[in-house]
């Protein structure tokens, strides 16, 4: 039994939720998103919740109740609070700027790196050494900032590079002489 699964997603007031077959439309005050649940699950609305229920008792079924319920839980959340990603750089001369649609990136590089800021995802630099995403949709904003810290990630002797905000980077002490 899934414990994330049985647990029902509870609709806040100023949000619509839909079920259509297998897809779950909701729409909030920030926008509107959907989700093609799997076959092996079925959703049905009861009330202000929506509940997700397994058809059958595979493995398979079981597995994807409990990741359903998180999708429509993000999407939920996602139009109603919104979601934010923090990234920070760390090293000297490293440092970012939001360049109209573009995020301008000096990471060390002999070049500075631009990466096109997708729609529906709002990029601000508070600082030149931070970096913060934010959106209604927590796969696109977890993606984005993956794909920002993979152009420098974080190495184990300095702790130069780009690295999520609160994460340990594990250091390694050099040669000894």
């Amino acid at each position: 039994m899934s414990r994330v699964g049985k647990k029902p997603v509870v609709v806040p007031a100023g949000v619509t939720a839909k079920v259509d077959g297998q897809t779950v439309a909701v729409k909030g005050g920030k926008g509107e998103l959907s989700f093609v649940v799997p076959e092996d699950v079925a959703v049905t609305i009861d009330g202000s919740a929506i509940k997700v229920d397994p058809r059958s008792d595979s493995k398979r079924a079981r597995a994807m109740w409990g990741m359903s319920r998180a999708m429509i839980n993000n999407l939920v959340t996602g139009v109603s609070k919104g979601f934010e990603r923090k990234l920070e750089i760390t090293g000297v001369g490293y440092k970012a700027a939001v360049a109209g649609k573009n995020l301008q990136l000096s990471l060390g590089y002999s070049h500075d790196v631009n990466y096109p800021i997708p729609a529906g995802v709002s990029i601000v630099t508070p600082k030149p050494t931070e970096i913060m995403i934010a959106g209604i949709d927590k796969r696109q904003i977890g993606q984005i900032a993956a794909e920002i810290r993979s152009l420098r990630p974080p190495e184990p002797y300095k702790g130069k590079g780009v690295k999520y905000a609160g994460e340990f980077i594990f250091r390694k002490e050099g040669k000894k002489k």
